[in-house]
């Protein structure tokens, strides 16, 4: 869990930079603010809530459960991304940014690992870090089509993120508190007495 944490950190530094570089390309003062935005949200604030809010035991698992063997998710991720790619396509024709020939699939394709991602992983902490990296390839594609997306934009998904972030850790914290794991699969079998 711990090493997915570190891997969405790490994505979401990449995202930052790239907002800087379009920043200095397309001379967009909009995309530095972005850019700023997201290393303070994405590399700071969401890591920190998830480590204050879910007990360190989660971090210390090595497995993480998952409902598709290692070889069978690698080549399903690569037919997502090859998906990706086929339906930016025809986007790409509408869009005359000259940098999104190569972030809007990428966007894509980042949206669909993090769906992939939700949908296969068994713990609620991967889950969380999927829907985040969801998040990040939304935001990856739409700085490829619109990058002078307004500051206030991102300054709204600053503050919804974090609070989700934070009341997925919370509840993550409660339901390992009471059933001893995070697994989301259990979850279904319980029952009100």
């Amino acid at each position: 869990v711990l090493a997915s944490l570190q891997l969405f950190i790490l994505q979401s530094l990449l995202l930052a930079l790239s907002a800087i570089l379009l920043g200095i390309a397309l001379g967009s003062y909009h995309l530095f603010a972005v850019g700023a935005i997201t290393v303070a949200t994405k590399t700071f604030m969401i890591p920190w809530l998830l480590r204050y809010t879910v007990s360190a035991e989660v971090y210390r698992t090595r497995e993480i459960e998952r409902v598709l063997n290692i070889p069978s998710s690698l080549l399903l991720a690569a037919v997502l991304i090859v998906l990706a790619y086929v339906i930016a396509n025809p986007l790409l024709s509408a869009v005359e940014v000259p940098f999104a020939r190569i972030n809007l699939p990428l966007g894509i394709a980042a949206m669909f690992l993090g769906a992939f991602t939700i949908a296969v992983r068994r713990e609620a902490v991967p889950q969380l870090l999927g829907l985040l990296a969801v998040e990040n390839g939304v935001f990856f594609a739409g700085i490829a089509i619109v990058p002078n997306l307004p500051v206030i934009a991102e300054l709204a998904a600053a503050v919804d993120v974090p609070v989700i972030t934070l009341v997925i850790g919370l509840l993550t914290r409660r339901i390992h508190k009471r059933l001893g794991t995070t697994s989301v699969g259990r979850l279904a079998a319980l029952r009100e007495h």
